[in-house]
């Protein structure tokens, strides 16, 4: 049992994922400082005077429970949006580029499919003569 759990752990790709995702950890702690110390004090700027952030108070004044902050949403937006596209661009690319070197496509467009009228299955292959799942013979779908 360990042995196989030792060879499941060596195969390349487990430990390209866990590289992977070590240095999108990485980044992950260096955009949310960015957000934290640069985009958070320019969208509390916006808001003006000397608010907590952007957003509305529905309470008491000074609760923080009841402090609506838009400001703190859009920064996490932003957050997001950087950190998937440091992901695609650091991570995702170089690794299709690697593997389009090597005769593998990752990440490509999924094989044409259809729909078997007898079940409604939607991943019978479109050159399949038969459904998959219900042994129903399948309509031709011409090429052309």
């Amino acid at each position: 049992m360990l042995k196989g759990f030792k060879n499941f752990m060596m195969r390349g790709d487990v430990v390209i994922v866990a590289v992977g995702l070590i240095i999108a950890l990485a980044f992950s702690t260096l955009i949310k400082a960015f957000t934290d110390n640069v985009i958070n004090p320019i969208i509390t700027r916006a808001q003006g005077g000397h608010s907590a952030g952007l957003g509305w108070q529905l309470g008491d004044a000074g609760n923080d429970a009841t402090y609506l902050n838009i400001g703190s949403f859009i920064s996490a937006l932003i957050y997001f949006v950087i950190f998937m596209a440091v992901v695609y661009f650091l991570i995702v690319v170089p690794y299709k580029v690697v593997q389009a070197h090597r005769g593998i496509t990752v990440f490509g467009d999924p094989a044409p499919a259809k729909t078997c009228p007898a079940c409604l299955s939607e991943d019978i292959p479109e050159a399949a003569s038969k459904c998959r799942y219900c042994g129903t013979d399948q309509p031709v779908v011409g090429r052309g």
